[in-house]
């Protein structure tokens, strides 16, 4: 039985396990039955090991001895709910302790479930794998939910998650977090004060008569950055979240999404945009710095790759595209 904690990009498709417990022979009995089981197993002897290990190797769940020398299973769970990393992974307390106080702080710490010893390995199992399931689904929807809301940076929409009435900013993507910061110079969990007044005025409504209230534009030079709520994504005790889509309404923009969406290069891209703002290949040429000729050979390029033959026609595709993407851009 090895300690060593194998690094999750080459353990197998089972779920990882780690065991916590500071007497070997309770250590031995678990490792053997989940590993028949199909199980990747990691074992750790201390509350320190605890900790580091599941720090490195992130396992799908804790079983944690209550009761060990040095940080015990309580402070460990604490941690480990503490740290956003780990959160999220459910811990099952092994105990001999049996008063109801010390169930509960096995619960108070961040525990899922417990068993009492001595460990009977099938109980364990019929344990874990229930939770195991619920953390599957869990995690399947949060990168589903991920994935679908990442993709929208690529066309330019980021999007963040507010939970109302407290106003904290949960979630957002990526472009979300530079889009912020650029506009309004703030960043998480701070949701902008003046989009916190517009989901306060309008949210009411959304919520009463699902009417969609008017986008938001924050202005920044000759850019601004435009706001729509999308959807309400989930809601408990402690309030709402709402799903907010932004997206940048400038030139820059414009010519990235173009480029992403119609599969141009940077500079076609380029030179398309300037077709449909009506420019010659002179005017294209100066505004770009380089000849008319140049301009002329990217053009036949994006006729090639749009399948068409006409300038008309090419201006025609890329229209479209931009109030597919854009609709509040003004052309």
């Amino acid at each position: 039985m090895s300690a060593e904690a194998t690094p999750r990009a080459l353990a197998t498709n089972s779920d990882l396990v780690l065991i916590v417990d500071d007497v070997p022979d309770n250590l031995a009995v678990l490792h053997d039955a989940l590993d028949e089981s199909g199980y990747t197993v990691l074992v750790a002897t201390s509350g320190e090991q605890a900790l580091q290990r599941a720090a490195q190797a992130r396992p799908d769940i804790v079983l944690l001895d209550a009761m060990m020398p040095g940080i015990d299973g309580f402070e460990v769970a604490r941690r480990l709910k503490a740290d956003a990393a780990t959160a999220h992974i459910p811990i099952v307390f092994m105990t001999g302790l049996t008063e109801t106080e010390h169930l509960i702080a096995a619960l108070d710490a961040g525990g899922v479930d417990y068993v009492t010893k001595p460990i009977k390995p099938k109980e364990v199992l019929a344990r874990m794998n229930v939770h195991l399931q619920g953390a599957r689904r869990a995690r399947q929807e949060a990168q589903q939910a991920g994935q679908a809301r990442n993709a929208l940076d690529a066309f330019g929409y980021a999007s963040i998650t507010v939970r109302m009435p407290e106003g904290k900013l949960i979630w957002q993507t990526a472009l979300a977090r530079d889009l912020l910061l650029r506009y309004c110079g703030s960043v998480a969990p701070v949701t902008p004060p003046v989009i916190l007044d517009w989901l306060r005025q309008h949210l009411p409504a959304a919520r009463g008569r699902h009417i969609e209230p008017p986008a938001l534009s924050i202005p920044l030079g000759a850019d601004r950055l435009s706001l729509r709520l999308h959807q309400q994504t989930g809601q408990d005790d402690e309030g709402d979240d709402w799903l907010i889509i932004m997206r940048e309404v400038s030139d820059t923009a414009v010519i990235e999404a173009m480029s992403l969406s119609l599969k141009l290069t940077a500079r076609e891209a380029e030179v398309l945009y300037w077709v449909v703002k009506g420019k010659t290949n002179k005017d294209i040429g100066e505004i770009l710095g380089s000849s008319p000729a140049t301009a002329k050979k990217h053009l036949e390029r994006v006729y090639v790759k749009l399948g068409v033959e006409t300038r008309t026609a090419a201006a025609g595709v890329a229209i479209k595209r931009i109030r597919e993407l854009q609709p509040q851009f003004e052309l």
